[in-house]
């Protein structure tokens, strides 16, 4: 069976942006980038919701770049993914390999999970929330930007209570530090 893995960078205080919507604090340097590249690999679904998914599609129309690789090499790893965009109002993909879907749908992750030959990615803090609220997340890679914003949108829902295992960390020069859990039950 698949794993359903939320992945985010987030400030040390816990938010994806500032009060803002600002994130450009929290852009990675060339060796994030390409250890989070390494990390995508493993996907063949990305789950998103609306805003995230609005975000992401840049990767789609992305040129390349010579002086940066690792960016050429993510927007191939999320062109090749499946996306399933989570939206009431979005009214078509301007995405290949996109399906919209009306709603967030417990019952139809379960089934993605169960029939899934790779993980599958959740991304945007809401439709984590959601999915992290229906127990279908299984481990959550969480790379702590050395920056407090004071506000924002959290990381996580409000009352989340869930008792995480350690499975690795990893530190990098910029200061930024991956911390890897899984859920447990």
């Amino acid at each position: 069976m698949a794993k359903l893995v939320y992945s985010t960078i987030t400030s040390l205080d816990g938010y994806i942006n500032d009060e803002n919507g600002n994130f450009d604090w929290s852009t990675p340097d060339a060796e994030l980038f390409q250890f989070i590249n390494e990390h995508e690999r493993g996907f063949g679904t990305y789950l998103y919701g609306r805003r995230m998914y609005d975000t992401m599609v840049y990767w789609e129309t992305f040129e390349g770049s010579d002086e940066a690789p690792y960016l050429s090499d993510f927007s191939e790893i999320w062109r090749a993914a499946v996306k399933i965009v989570f939206s009431k109002t979005l009214g078509r993909a301007t995405s290949a390999r996109t399906q919209i879907e009306p709603a967030f749908d417990p019952t139809v992750v379960r089934k993605l999970k169960q029939t899934s030959a790779h993980d599958i990615s959740v991304g945007g803090a809401n439709l984590a929330g959601q999915a992290i609220e229906a127990g279908l997340v299984d481990e959550m890679h969480l790379f702590i930007t050395p920056v407090a914003v004071g506000g924002g949108t959290p990381a996580h829902p409000a009352h989340l209570y869930s008792k995480l295992e350690l499975l690795g960390f990893d530190r990098f020069a910029s200061g930024v530090v991956h911390l890897h859990y899984r859920i447990k039950s």
